[in-house]
């Protein structure tokens, strides 16, 4: 059995070498869970990175002396930048590989994220969620280009709806724990331990990450497609008008950003500044609230894909975990009396419905040649973060219109009314998601030739 240090430095230098398909044996089991697990915990540290500005919404706007509007845009320059680098990742990715971007990508974040924790100025920390928000952007095409590589056809939705659970690990982290250590050691800090923690990752990739399993000898569950080689810049953009010639691609992509963008626009920036609002909570109580949304989100995703894969069906699932969502948000924000137990449990149900949007990378990959699945999954993710690119800046241009003029040590405060209006921009996405999805055609979990 082959070992970590067997696997070569360089890994085109094996490839005349490598066994053909036919006589190679797959990875074995432990060696594709490690790589696949590496790309998993920076996709995590990306979506911790995401988030974290929920829990210090009081401190950045006291910090830049910025009201809900720019501290709105502050955390969506993140996204800005994150959505502009989707198409070059596909592209770039079909073209050098994911260990590439992966390493590259871990020593661009953490330089964001020193610039971030370091900066003293409201522009330079746009700057540096900025420069996160491109480099995390390879996270999740990294993480699902070498699912397709190192696993089988048939695991693909599963193991998507695992990598978005360890996203959400990572949303998690910035919530409770990230606010408990706000506390202890104030923000900039914590920060700074957030970068290292990043470039670790870099190194991990740079020692065992590879490609695809015949770099190292062993079988490659890649489509014979992929295997043949990467397609030049100029059919890969080509490409992109392909992809978009297909119904299902605009449908996914304009309905991703629904579900997503509900998600972390509330537990990414304004659910606990609500929160605290609405039911008196301190900030450590309102993101243990966003916690359990986010742990209930988490825990569906790979329940969704399995299901999905299971019961052979993609579009069903899908269209009713978005109208679930719909009701579900519109319950929590609009309905007269409702406890916090009430809440919670709405929110619970709606964030389990959520888990549904796991299946739109599946479902859009099947729609499209093989060859282009590197693209597809980049144009689906920019779909994902169109959502909170929009809404979280949109939510607080609204809660400016609204403000009555209150402040509380130096911070802006919006009342619940304030939050009502704003928060329909979120039903009112979900509910045309909801029309979207049910106009596509359904797959049966099969790829596109």
């Amino acid at each position: 059995m082959a070992t970590v240090s067997s696997i070569p430095s360089n890994p085109a230098a094996n490839e005349a070498s490598a066994p053909s398909l036919s006589m190679a044996r797959p990875a074995p089991m432990w060696l594709a869970a490690s790589i696949w697990a590496i790309a998993a915990l920076y996709y995590l540290i990306g979506f911790y990175q995401r988030v974290s500005p929920a829990v210090m919404t009081d401190e950045l706007m006291r910090t830049f002396a910025i009201g809900a509007g720019s501290l709105g845009n502050l955390s969506a320059f993140y996204f800005y930048f994150y959505v502009a680098m989707q198409i070059p990742t596909g592209v770039l990715i079909d073209l050098w590989g994911a260990r590439k971007l992966l390493i590259g990508g871990s020593l661009v974040a953490a330089t964001g994220t020193f610039l971030f924790g370091f900066t003293h100025t409201f522009v330079l920390a746009c700057l540096g969620r900025a420069i996160i928000g491109g480099a995390t952007a390879v996270g999740w095409v990294v993480l699902l280009k070498l699912t397709t590589h190192w696993f089988p056809a048939k695991r693909f939705a599963m193991l998507s709806g695992l990598g978005l659970l360890f996203g959400n690990l990572g949303a998690l982290t910035a919530q409770v724990p990230l606010r408990m250590a706000i506390q202890a050691f104030t923000w900039r800090p914590v920060v700074m331990v957030s970068a290292a923690a990043v470039l670790g990752v870099g190194v991990l990739a740079l020692l065992f990450v590879r490609n695809d399993p015949s770099d190292a000898g062993y079988m490659s569950y890649a489509p014979a497609a992929v295997q043949r080689g990467h397609m030049s810049t100029v059919d890969l953009l080509k490409g992109f008008r392909r992809i978009f010639g297909y119904r299902n691609t605009w449908l996914i992509f304009l309905s991703q950003g629904a579900i997503v963008g509900s998600i972390l626009t509330f537990t990414g920036l304004w659910g606990t500044p609500y929160l605290r609002v609405r039911y008196g909570l301190t900030p450590t109580e309102a993101a243990t609230v966003c916690s359990v949304m986010i742990a209930c989100w988490a825990a569906s995703s790979p329940l969704c894909g399995a299901l999905s894969d299971k019961i052979g069906r993609r579009k069903p699932i899908y269209v009713g975990g978005c109208l679930v969502a719909a009701a579900g948000w519109s319950c929590m924000f609009f309905l007269p009396v409702l406890p916090l137990a009430g809440f919670i449990a709405i929110a619970a149900v709606t964030c389990v419905a959520s888990g549904s949007v796991v299946i739109g990378f599946a479902f859009g990959k099947e729609g499209v040649p093989t060859q282009f699945l590197g693209t597809i999954s980049g144009t689906v993710n920019i779909g994902n973060m169109v959502g909170p690119m929009l809404l979280q800046p949109a939510v607080g241009k609204v809660l400016d219109h609204y403000w009555s003029g209150q402040m509380a040590r130096g911070v802006h405060v919006y009342s619940v009314g304030a939050y009502q209006h704003a928060f329909l921009l979120l039903v009112a996405w979900l509910l045309l998601a909801s029309v979207l999805l049910s106009l596509t055609t359904e797959t049966h979990c099969r790829q596109s030739a």
